[in-house]
C-alpha cells in the first residue's frame, strides 16, 4: 500500500486531499500544528478506510520545518509516494501597514519549507523511479496581487519552481504538479484577515474536494500545471497576454482595495 505526505492536512484543501487519498487506499502522513484536529481526522479515516496514518504535529514557519518532518518520517521507516505540499497562507492588507513579521513567516511556509521538503522526498523517489509532487500555488500566481503583494509573489515561486522541476524529471519517473485553485472553500479567507466586504466579491466558492478531484486527474495525466475553478480562473490566469502588465495590476488594485 503506498502512502502520501500532506501538509496543512487538517483543514480546508489539505483535509479533502486526506479524504480523497484514504478513499484511494493510500495510507497516510498528516502534518500540520494543532494535534486534536489531526487526531480526529486519522482516526476517522482510519476508521473508515481500513489504512493506517500517522501524524506530525510541526510549525512549519520555523527554519528547517521540513527536515525535522523528513527525519521524523524516515524515524518510523515510512515511504513517501505522494507528496502534498498544501500549507499556506495569505495576508490581505497595504504591505507598508502589514506585520513583517508574518510577512517573512508566509515567505518560509509557502516557499521555503516547500523547497525544502521537495528537495528531501524526491532525491529517494527518484531513486525508485517513482512517485508524485503536488505544490499548491494558486491563481494568484499568474499576476501581481495588490493587498496580497507577498502571497502572490510566493504562489508565482510555486508555480514557476513546479513548472521547472516537473521539466527536469519527467522522464524519470517522478510526476510535478503546481495546483493553482482559484477562491476555494477553506480557511484562507479568514486567516488572511480579509474584510467582509472582500468576503462578499469573492461570491460562491469553488469546493475544494473538487479541487482535489482535478488535481489528482491532472497528477495522473503528467500536467505540469492545472487551475481549477471554471471558465473565469481561466480567463484570470489568461488577462497578462492581453493587457499591459501596468494597466492590468492597476486594475486588480482597484478590484482588491475595500
Amino acid at each position: 500500500m503506498t502512502t502520501a505526505l500532506i501538509t496543512g492536512a487538517s483543514s480546508g484543501i489539505g483535509e479533502k486531499f486526506a479524504r480523497a487519498l484514504a478513499g484511494r487506499s493510500m495510507n497516510l502522513v498528516l502534518v500540520a500544528r494543532g494535534t486534536e484536529k489531526l487526531e480526529r481526522l486519522a482516526t476517522e479515516l482510519e476508521t473508515g478506510y481500513n489504512i493506517a496514518t500517522e501524524i506530525v504535529v510541526q510549525d512549519l514557519t520555523v527554519p528547517h520545518a521540513g527536515r525535522l518532518v523528513f527525519d521524523t518520517v524516515a524515524s518510523k521507516g515510512i515511504t513517501v509516494d505522494l507528496l502534498v505540499n498544501n500549507a499556506g497562507f495569505g495576508d490581505y492588507g497595504l504591505f507598508s501597514d502589514r506585520d513583517v513579521n508574518r510577512q517573512l513567516e508566509m515567505i518560509q511556509l509557502n516557499i521555503a519549507v516547500l523547497v525544502e521538503l521537495t528537495h528531501l522526498f524526491i532525491r529517494p523517489m527518484l531513486e525508485r523511479r517513482s512517485g508524485g509532487i503536488i505544490n499548491v500555488a494558486s491563481i494568484a500566481a499568474f499576476q501581481p496581487l495588490p493587498y496580497l503583494s507577498v502571497y502572490a509573489a510566493t504562489k508565482a515561486f510555486v508555480l514557476s519552481f513546479s513548472e521547472a522541476i516537473w521539466a527536469e524529471n519527467k522522464d524519470k519517473g517522478v510526476k510535478i504538479l503546481a495546483l493553482c485553485p482559484g477562491p476555494t472553500e477553506s480557511e484562507f479567507f479568514r486567516i488572511a484577515r480579509f474584510p467582509a466586504a472582500m468576503n462578499e466579491k469573492n461570491g460562491r466558492l469553488f469546493p475544494a474536494e473538487k479541487v482535489v478531484e482535478k488535481a489528482l486527474i491532472a497528477l495522473e495525466n503528467h500536467r505540469s500545471n492545472v487551475v481549477t475553478g471554471g471558465f473565469t480562473n481561466q480567463a484570470i490566469v489568461n488577462l497578462s497576454r492581453f493587457f499591459p502588465r501596468e494597466a492590468l495590476v492597476s486594475l486588480i488594485e482597484k478590484q482588491f482595495k475595500v
